[in-house]
């Protein structure tokens, strides 16, 4: 088993509490999920993020806002066009733990519990650094 390097000393009293609902509601959307997920390997304008969410360039600009405002992405303004990346690894972690969560009501052994010789385990990955795809991962 790993071990758990970033323990949450918090309790349900902690200030924490009402903004991590805040940053679950945030998540809850799946074209936020998709950008986040589209974000990991670097920044992107918003057409390419529209392009690999299957969206107008509108509505993921609408998206980015709302990611802004909870800043879990950031914008470079490059002449007229913005690049937007991810501030820092918690929602990239968050959204790959989401995904594996969900493997799990589809697959009663989802693939990040197999071993590379494809035996189950029990073992989770101590990071999300392994990539999420939409494929068997």
């Amino acid at each position: 088993m790993y071990a758990d390097t970033k323990k949450c000393t918090f309790d349900g009293e902690s200030q924490f509490a009402d903004l991590a609902a805040e940053v679950f509601t945030l998540l809850s959307d799946a074209t936020r999920v998709r950008i986040i997920l589209a974000l990991r390997d670097g920044e992107k304008s918003v057409n390419d993020l529209a392009e690999a969410v299957g969206k107008s360039p509108t509505v993921v600009s609408q998206h980015l806002a709302k990611l802004r405002w909870g800043r879990i992405v950031a914008a470079r303004p490059e002449g007229n066009r913005a690049f937007y990346t991810l501030i820092d690894e918690h929602a990239r972690e968050l959204v790959a733990h989401a995904v594996f969560q969900a493997q799990h009501v589809v697959s009663g052994a989802p693939a990040h519990h197999r071993a590379a010789d494809g035996t189950v385990t029990a073992d989770v990955p101590p990071s999300t650094t392994a990539e999420v795809s939409g494929g068997d991962q």
